[in-house]
């Protein structure tokens, strides 16, 4: 008769959690900054507050962002206009938004990793449905589950209301899910639709929403994750060695979302670049010192790109390279802050730019790597990557 730990050891798998493919998507309406003040007062019947406006495109210049993705356009705007009162109540409003395009927007993505990974969506074992936009029941992970025709067996999870740093809290989830289970395939998506969870006017007594009006882009991420990947169909991008969440100390209160009648209002109450730069090292300390790797220029990198300023602030503690941070700030000037999904954007910029510069490896080249997600709490998701060969 099998023990307890034989019939444990059958149902784990031999390997690491392996990425096996990716997809993107983003609603059709792209917006560029440069353009974005103009359209924003005029929208929200603000043009009277001139030096509001001025401070505005400061803040969109700043941003080292050219365009942005969003699901809202002036056509809703008119046919919703309580969006674009600063306060008005409009939760409704969002919620019969959200709660179907959430969804779609995610099955756009799911699509196209499942397609690139080439196996029949039968064999998908388990959903991670991560969002910020808006919350219902049955949840997004089901909607998503019958869009696809997923079969109904499949084990589901929903993350509703986690924030930027949940891109990483995706990885970490899945890999636990494909190496504890024999032959799992997880199906990972990450759709967010920030601009209709928090879109409002300008106001000149919280900053911290014009801030938020200036960076969030919508977008979703999807991936395919698992392990012992058969070599004869499925390609590997990344394997997932290592992951860890922590909450810096002193980062309560930094950042915070408030769900309200009028819709998720954003808080930055602390210096959060500074926050993050302080304690950085740390993170990385405790994630490569048991690789024996202590040169921070050695590995690729993903990082939220929270906002240009968390970049700055990284690059310069750790004495990063230029071209370190490369992938994560494309994607941060071609969709903006997509919350979420997009540390997803970044691992598919940064294998496609292997790719297009001829590298040995999905990751430019280099055999280890890091993602980190930021996010409220403040929280940190670390993961450690290993990057395969491109010609596997």
């Amino acid at each position: 008769m099998a023990s307890i730990e034989d019939i444990r050891r059958v149902q784990r798998a031999e390997g690491p959690a392996t990425i096996l493919a990716i997809g993107t998507a983003t609603p059709p309406n792209c917006v560029y900054q440069a353009d974005y003040p103009d359209f924003y007062f005029r929208v929200t019947k603000s043009e009277q507050m001139t030096e509001l406006k001025e401070k505005f495109k400061r803040m969109c210049d700043k941003s080292m962002i050219k365009k942005r993705y969003m699901f809202i356009t002036e056509e809703i705007l008119k046919e919703k206009p309580n969006l674009c009162e600063y306060m008005g109540l409009s939760f409704d409003t969002r919620q019969e938004m959200v709660v179907s395009e959430v969804p779609r927007l995610g099955k756009e993505a799911a699509v196209k990793a499942i397609m690139e990974w080439g196996q029949p969506k039968s064999t998908i074992t388990h959903v991670i449905m991560c969002t910020t936009s808006g919350v219902d029941m049955p949840g997004a992970d089901y909607q998503l589950t019958k869009l696809l025709g997923l079969c109904p067996s499949v084990r589901r999870f929903m993350l509703y209301q986690q924030g930027c740093f949940a891109g990483g809290t995706v990885l970490r989830m899945a890999k636990d899910l494909a190496e504890n289970n024999k032959g799992a395939r997880v199906l990972v998506v990450c759709s967010e639709l920030n601009t209709g969870i928090f879109f409002r006017g300008p106001t000149e007594t919280h900053l911290d929403s014009m801030v938020g009006q200036a960076l969030f882009g919508d977008g979703a991420g999807a991936l395919i994750v698992g392990s012992d990947p058969d070599l004869t169909i499925e390609h590997p991008l990344f394997q997932m060695a290592w992951t860890a969440q922590t909450l810096l100390p002193g980062s309560e209160g930094a950042i915070e979302g408030h769900l309200r009648e009028v819709g998720l209002t954003l808080h930055l109450l602390k210096d959060v670049p500074g926050i993050i730069s302080k304690n950085i090292n740390k993170a990385l300390e405790e994630a490569f010192t048991p690789l024996g790797i202590s040169d921070w220029n050695s590995l690729f990198w993903i990082a939220h790109p929270g906002g240009p300023a968390i970049l700055d602030q990284v690059e310069a503690k750790l004495g990063l390279k230029k071209e370190k941070l490369t992938a994560t700030r494309d994607v941060l000037s071609e969709f903006g802050n997509t919350s979420s999904a997009c540390v997803l954007f970044i691992l598919d910029e940064m294998r496609k730019k292997s790719l297009k510069e001829g590298c040995a490896t999905t990751g430019e080249g280099l055999d280890w790597g890091v993602l980190f997600g930021f996010g409220p709490g403040l929280t940190v998701e670390t993961v450690v990557l290993h990057s395969v060969p491109l010609n596997n």
